[in-house]
């Protein structure tokens, strides 16, 4: 199983340098992957902009949005050529692209979006994707094909997606038992529709090590969620990791279940938190 690391975008930070050097330390110490995700109405960097730059400041890792809000980029042309212009800047087989209708009205409220159409909107966009190579509009990515496509949700639109356009299923804020329970239906689905091999099954985790990790975690998780209340937003804090042992038991309780990438996604916004990740899983 792949190991990876997100961007601590939704927390407290304030310098956009940190977030480079989360993204030059990642890959100095070996993990396969760096996420960023996505919201509008929050402090949340967008998402290809910042990879972008962690492109421009590394060479291997890869880089996935996860996952970024689909319905919200009403330009799909502008889209999908912002799309294949990172993949040439990351260079052939860096980037991946997670994305998912959306969850949170103020997000489409903020960007003059129809909350009620995401889905259908979203759907739109992919078509657009999938004949981006097909006209003059922007570079050809350097991916054969484009970036692959991943898909968060647990819908039966979710499962269309992935077995229509996508190479795989994202979950976020994920727990052992609701990845188990879903990959059944997630590789039914997948047989048949007649895709051949089997989707890639990415597990994302919420982190934060050291002295100060479980403050940390209630000052970037609580606020986050507190749109849902405050029982969920308890529940998002519990579910964090903040000891080297909850990371490795995480990293041992996914990988059993046949995941084939667990993200860990920072709270705390000190560069350093990268260094404690690395050595808890071992890198």
């Amino acid at each position: 199983m792949d190991i990876g690391i997100g961007l601590p975008g939704h927390a407290p930070w304030s310098d956009g340098r940190v977030l480079v050097e989360w993204a030059r330390r990642a890959e100095a110490r070996g993990f396969g992957t760096l996420s960023v995700s996505d919201r509008l109405v929050w402090s949340t960097p967008e998402p290809l902009v910042t990879l972008a730059a962690a492109a421009g400041a590394t060479s291997r890792i890869r880089l996935l949005t996860s996952v970024l809000l689909g319905p919200l980029r009403a330009n799909h042309a502008l889209f999908a050529k912002e799309v294949a212009t990172l993949d040439q800047l990351a260079g052939p087989g860096r980037l991946r692209l997670g994305l998912a209708p959306g969850l949170r009205p103020d997000d489409f409220a903020a960007g003059g979006s129809d909350y009620t159409t995401r889905g259908k909107d979203l759907d739109r966009l992919l078509e657009r994707l999938a004949a981006a190579g097909d006209d003059q509009v922007g570079p050809r990515p350097a991916t054969p094909g484009g970036p692959p496509l991943l898909f968060g949700g647990h819908s039966e639109a979710a499962l269309r997606r992935v077995t229509t356009y996508g190479a795989g299923w994202i979950a976020g804020d994920a727990t052992v038992p609701g990845v188990r329970e879903f990959t059944p239906r997630l590789a039914e689905a997948w047989t048949r529709a007649g895709r051949t091999g089997s989707p890639r099954v990415v597990a994302s985790v919420m982190y934060a090590l050291g002295p100060d990790a479980e403050a940390a975690v209630s000052r970037a998780i609580a606020p986050y969620y507190a749109f849902a209340g405050e029982d969920y937003a308890r529940y998002g804090v519990s579910l964090a990791h903040t000891t080297p042992e909850a990371v490795r038991t995480a990293v041992e309780e996914f990988a059993a279940i046949g995941c084939d990438e667990l993200i860990f996604m920072g709270n705390d916004p000190d560069p350093g938190q990268v260094d404690l990740l690395a050595d808890a899983v071992g890198l």
